[in-house]
Order: structure tokens, then C-alpha cells, then sequence
């Protein structure tokens, strides 16, 4: 007799026997600290923590690059009496790198907000247990290395998938057809990058995740198109691009969208944490 796991009830991603009971979100600009009560008599419960996600950069010309998403950890903690959750870091409205994401933590788990992107065309490195750094990522809950250059990781470098996936590259060039990475596939995801071009210029699709779609880039002729389309997060979807502004990532650590020419980056999704018992 044989049997599947995808297929057996015994596996699944809510921890056996236990229910979601609290969800904490954040979709305001700065990190935020909620109150937090449990039943008595329950002393321990399970965490899932994700950070906010990266914010996209903008450039004076041709494209920008990504926003990393935010760092996923999960597992059992000491039960406390309050919860932080960090905000997406926010898009630039002018030509500047991104954000960084904010961190968020219940208990004894935390998770790092997605790197900003770079100044110019390069992507954020995804989160990991702390903040993202730069292009690269950082050491993961779970101990899993950090990882620079495009190598694939718990948490993913500029340009690279992960659980917790980087921002893409933005594209450098004015002139011609241009087309923008897309964002790495994740369970949260990085943007999309940028394109700006007289010609035509394509922004990069936001990264889709395990439960969600990343956001489309926009394209058309001329300078004021070519913006990314957000990732997916955790909890939602990355919004689309408009026009040469980026799409912003989606809640639940989803990395923003980077802008073409001067447009606006897209701000990272914000973070989360939901309480299983």
C-alpha cells in the first residue's frame, strides 16, 4: 500500500491539532506594537513572523531595481503580552534607492524586513531573520547561510528566489525595446524591476508566491512606462504597475516594484504574524 504526501492529512501547513486564533497585520508607514492576549492556561504557542517588505528605487533614466521581501520565520515561543510588526519600507516619489522593510517579532521568533533596492539598477536582497543588507541576504531562522550575487537561499539575494525571494535588476538602458526582470518566485516574493526607454520599455511582473500573484509591469512607448509590478506576499497579492511608477509589494513582507525615469517605487507589503493555539 502506498501513499502520498501531498495527498496525507497528517501533513500540512498549519501545525497539527492547533488553529489560527490571532492574525496581526501592519499597512501603515512605521512599525507597529499590538497587544496580545491569551487564553490562561495556554503557555505556549506557534508563531509565524514575517517582516515588511522592501521598497523599489527610482532612477533619473532607465530603470530601477526591486525591493527583496521580507524574512519568513515560524515556530513555537514562550507566549508574550505584545507583538511587533514591521511596516513595508516606502517607495521614493523621486529618483533615490529604497527602503528597507521593518522587522517584526512575537515572543522568541523575528523575522527581518526585505532589503531596499540598491541606488541605480540593482535589486534588494530578501530578509532573513534581520533586515536584508543591500544586495545580499542575511542568516534565516532556521540557520540557513545568508547569500550575495544571485545564489538561491532560504532567504534569496538581489536577483535571486528563496523562501523569501530578492528584488530584480532593473535595466539601464534609454533607447530601444527594453524588457525588466520579473520578480523571484518565493512563498513572498520580490519585485519587479524597471525599464525606461524612448522606445518600448516592459517592467518586470512582480514575483509570485505559493498562495498569491505578483503585480503585472506596465508597458508602452516612451519614458512615463516601464514601471515593475509588486510582489506577492504573504497575504495578498502585489499591486500592478502604473505607468512608469512602481507597483507596491503585497501585505505579508511582498517587495515593491521599482520606477522607470523618475517615477515613483512601489513600498514594500507590510508585515505579519499569526498566532496558532
Amino acid at each position: 500500500m502506498s501513499s502520498s504526501i501531498n495527498q496525507s492529512p497528517q501533513y500540512s501547513d498549519t501545525p497539527l491539532g492547533l488553529k489560527l486564533q490571532q492574525t496581526f497585520t501592519n499597512t501603515t508607514t512605521t512599525d507597529q506594537t499590538y497587544s496580545v492576549t491569551i487564553p490562561i492556561g495556554i503557555n505556549r504557542v506557534y508563531a509565524i513572523v514575517i517582516g515588511g517588505g522592501g521598497s523599489g528605487s527610482s532612477t533619473a533614466t532607465g530603470g530601477g531595481g526591486a525591493g527583496g521581501a521580507g524574512g519568513y520565520s515560524t515556530g513555537w515561543t514562550y507566549i508574550s503580552n505584545t507583538v511587533t510588526v514591521g511596516a513595508g519600507g516606502t517607495g521614493p516619489s523621486t529618483a533615490a534607492a529604497g527602503a528597507n522593510g521593518g522587522s517584526s517579532i512575537y515572543g522568541m521568533v523575528m523575522a527581518g524586513g526585505g532589503s531596499g533596492a540598491q541606488p541605480g539598477t540593482g535589486g534588494g536582497g530578501a530578509a532573513g531573520a534581520t533586515s536584508g543588507g543591500g544586495v545580499s541576504s542575511t542568516v534565516s531562522y532556521t540557520g540557513a547561510p545568508s547569500s550575495s550575487g544571485g545564489v538561491y537561499s532560504y532567504a534569496g539575494a538581489q536577483n535571486a528566489a528563496g523562501v523569501s525571494a530578492g528584488g530584480a535588476n532593473g535595466q539601464a538602458g534609454t533607447t530601444g525595446a527594453i524588457n525588466a526582470g520579473g520578480g523571484n518566485r518565493g512563498l513572498i516574493c520580490g519585485g519587479g524591476g524597471a525599464a525606461g526607454t524612448s522606445g518600448v520599455g516592459t517592467g518586470g511582473n512582480g514575483g509570485t508566491g505559493d498562495f498569491y500573484t505578483g503585480g503585472l509591469g506596465s508597458t508602452g512607448t516612451g519614458i512615463t512606462f516601464g514601471g515593475g509590478g509588486g510582489g506577492a506576499g504573504f497575504l495578498g497579492a502585489g499591486k500592478d504597475a502604473v505607468g512608469n511608477n512602481g507597483g507596491n509589494g503585497g501585505l505579508g513582507g511582498g517587495g515593491g516594484g521599482a520606477a522607470s525615469t523618475s517615477g515613483a517605487a512601489g513600498s514594500g507589503g507590510g508585515g505579519c504574524v499569526l498566532l496558532y493555539y
